[in-house]
């Protein structure tokens, strides 16, 4: 099967964290030392490969990227220094940007002003809104907490309703595009039941994360679970339960079962996400490990969002239980101004993202290769399985940093 070069591919990967793929001399400690590479999938030596080739339709289609989590082993064993595992993160940014037929991402990802400038704007608006549409006087006029005068929880429910559809939207439709390039030829042959039969196993790994659990570093792995167990606790609450959840009081009088499930949930989420944002955030200043050593501006952003978010919200919990009002109604302005950028930006259009597509790969990847066993005879078919031969010699490399 013939297959298009890109030889501008190395070049435009660079804009999104690229730095020395070209020092890969295909040695193998790589996919040696991997804990998950497969022979159905031997990475990061054969995606390596295909970058310096600039083999983009076969990079587009491969899985490989969403199979490593990047705990770094490889690229602690390269005896080149060429960093296969910040390589393999660089594709995940690259790939997000191809999915997102908004053309959001790839500005995230490859200009940091437009990252700010966006999480400002979004920020602005919504202080403007609060500023403009809060009940401040009423609020304020009411004896004690008056969190659901000053913004009915009514009102932010059918708006938090309203977004997560938007949301919901942008995502499902760079996901479906998502489907269609992982399966290149293959889409829409492989019949249905493959498809069931590995469902239950994408639901779990998208809720345990439990293929990262057989990387040799554990900690990375309870960090990983613990900021996405974490999130999405709070996502869930924000946006299904929000009623219960933004209370006037610590425990709402009327729903008193509900209200204290509510607060436990809450502060396990705020354990979990401070946890692990604190941990990620000293390791990327400190360059502990692997993984921390080349951060991009989004996995700054990411995380100072997140632990912003959950910083205010701790401080609308307190300024509640001390009965402080107006520092309660001007926190919670700041908490939403934090939010909602957030929520708007990076859940469809860039890290967050990424907690779709790789569940969504992974399983595609499951189909293909039961499906294959079954008819070998389709092996032909999937581009994304042929080998890629090794170079007779051993490509002309800058020198080592």
């Amino acid at each position: 099967m013939s297959a298009k070069v890109y030889p501008n591919l190395i070049k435009e990967l660079k804009h999104y964290g690229l730095k020395n793929a070209t020092q890969c001399y295909h040695c193998g400690n790589c996919t040696g030392v991997c804990p998950l590479s497969t022979d159905d999938n031997p990475f990061p030596r054969r995606f390596m490969r295909l970058v310096q080739l600039g083999q983009k339709d076969k990079l587009m289609q491969a899985p490989e990227p969403w199979l490593c989590y990047y705990c770094g082993e490889c690229s602690d064993h390269c005896p080149r220094g060429a960093d296969p595992g910040e390589t393999m993160m660089v594709m995940r940014r690259y790939l997000t940007s191809l999915y997102d037929w908004t053309g959001f991402a790839r500005k995230f990802y490859t200009s940091e002003a437009f990252e700010i400038g966006a999480v400002s704007v979004v920020a602005a608006i919504i202080g403007a809104l609060f500023l403009i549409f809060g009940q401040w006087s009423e609020a304020l006029a009411k004896p004690g907490i008056a969190l659901n005068i000053f913004a009915p929880n009514h009102v932010i429910e059918i708006l938090d309703l309203i977004m997560a559809a938007v949301l919901t939207f942008f995502l499902l439709s760079n996901v479906w595009r998502c489907v269609k390039i992982v399966q290149g030829d293959m889409h829409g042959k492989i019949p249905m039941k493959y498809y069931k039969d590995k469902f239950i196993e994408m639901v779990w790994n998208m809720a345990s994360q439990w293929q990262f659990s057989k990387c040799e570093d554990k900690k990375q792995w309870v960090v990983h679970l613990l900021i996405m167990t974490g999130y999405s606790s709070v996502f869930l609450m924000v946006v299904v339960g929000l009623r219960w959840f933004q209370r006037d009081a610590v425990i709402d009088p009327e729903w008193p079962i509900v209200s204290a499930v509510m607060t436990l949930v809450g502060y396990y989420a705020t354990f979990a996400i401070m946890y692990g944002t604190t941990y990620a955030l000293i390791g990327r200043i400190k360059k502990s490990k692997a993984p921390y050593k080349n951060s991009h501006g989004t996995d700054w952003m990411f995380l100072i969002l997140l632990q912003l978010t959950t910083i205010t919200g701790i401080l609308v919990h307190a300024f509640i239980y001390l009965k402080w009002p107006m520092a309660t109604y001007v926190i919670y302005m700041i908490h939403l101004m934090v939010a909602v950028p957030m929520l708007v930006l990076e859940v469809p259009f860039a890290k967050w993202a990424h907690l779709a597509y790789r569940p969504v790969v992974l399983f595609l990847n499951k189909v293909r290769l039961a499906y294959l066993a079954d008819h070998p005879e389709a092996q032909t078919a999937a581009a994304v399985a042929e080998p890629v031969e090794a170079p007779q010699e051993a490509p002309q490399a800058e020198p080592a940093a």
